[in-house]
């Protein structure tokens, strides 16, 4: 797994950024069976520029925790059996790797969510770097059912980490 992080912020974690999503990363795809090494783009900035992707993107014009572009067409959540099919679409030539996508991640989200859910600032980032792990492997949350799924998916993935909500 390959991840790729850019912070456009002065905003800083206690944590080791890095670290934190390589490991939820990788937790998810596990979890999902994904049979490929994967890389992944991770932007870390600011609610001013997530609100404007946001609206380019989505139509949506408000500022958001996380934006995922996934890089892979499923046709069902974490079906990899047809990548190969496309090789040429879904995988970098030179690595091997399957280009799973793009994260954005607001930095200032993270931190006002933590304190608004009661929970550390690391607890936040993991869940919405697994949150956007999920979608760039083809779950949606539009559905109730769909959401339920995608809530228990996060939920076990955060907790065979160890980083739960009681966790500062």
């Amino acid at each position: 797994m390959t991840s790729y992080i850019e912070n456009e912020t002065e905003e800083r974690f206690p944590f080791d950024i890095q670290q934190v999503t390589d490991a939820v990363a990788e937790a998810v795809l596990r979890s999902e069976g994904c049979p490929y090494e994967a890389q992944i783009n991770l932007v870390i900035t600011d609610n001013a520029s997530i609100r404007e992707i946001n609206r380019q993107f989505r139509g949506v014009d408000r500022e958001t925790d996380v934006l995922s572009f996934p890089g892979v067409e499923y046709k069902t959540p974490s079906d990899f059996s047809h990548l190969e099919e496309q090789a040429a679409d879904y995988f970098e030539p030179e690595s091997g790797e399957l280009l799973l996508g793009d994260i954005m991640i607001s930095a200032e989200k993270v931190k006002e969510q933590a304190r608004r859910y009661g929970h550390s600032e690391k607890r936040e980032f993991a869940f919405l770097v697994a949150h956007s792990m999920l979608h760039l492997c083809g779950y949606d949350h539009m559905e109730e059912e769909e959401a339920a799924i995608m809530e228990n998916r996060q939920e076990e993935i955060l907790k065979s980490l160890g980083i739960t909500r009681e966790e500062m």
